[in-house]
C-alpha cells in the first residue's frame, strides 16, 4: 500500500512538473521548432501561421507581438480565443492522447503540437482545420 502511494505521488509530481514546464516555455522558442519541422516537410510559414490562427484566433501581428514579448505558453493561451472546434483534435502526440489530458493549458499546447504534426505529415488543410 505504501509503495502504491509513493508511486502515485511520483506520477502526480511528474505530471505537475510537466504541466509547469509547459506553462513556462516561451511560444517564440517553440514556434521556431514548429517552423523548421513544417518547412523540412515542404510546408510553409504561411500554412503554419494559418493553423495557429485557426486554433488561437491570433492574426500575424498578434503572433509577432507575442513572440517579441517572449510570451510563455501560459500567457499565449491565456490571451487566445480557442477555436470551438478544438475539441475535435484527437489522437496521440508525444505519447499522450490529446483528448484525455486533464490540465487545460497542457491540452491546448498539445492541440497545437498535434496540428503542427498533421501539417508536417502532409494532411490537407481542410482536414487540419476540421472544416
Amino acid at each position: 500500500m505504501n509503495s502504491e502511494i509513493n508511486l502515485l505521488e511520483k506520477l502526480m509530481n511528474s505530471s505537475n512538473t510537466h504541466d509547469d514546464r509547459m506553462a513556462k516555455m516561451t511560444f517564440a522558442s517553440v514556434y521556431l521548432l514548429y517552423l523548421a519541422k513544417v518547412e523540412k516537410k515542404g510546408r510553409t510559414k504561411k500554412e503554419l501561421d494559418q493553423v495557429i490562427a485557426w486554433l488561437t484566433g491570433f492574426n500575424d501581428e498578434e503572433l509577432k507581438d507575442l513572440m517579441e514579448k517572449k510570451a510563455t505558453f501560459e500567457a499565449f493561451f491565456g490571451q487566445a480565443s480557442l477555436n470551438p472546434k478544438a475539441s475535435l483534435i484527437t489522437g496521440l502526440i508525444c505519447g499522450y492522447r490529446v483528448e484525455e489530458i486533464k490540465n487545460p493549458l497542457t491540452q491546448q499546447v498539445r492541440y497545437l503540437d498535434k496540428l503542427v504534426d498533421e501539417l508536417a505529415k502532409g494532411r490537407k488543410m481542410e482536414k487540419i482545420l476540421r472544416s
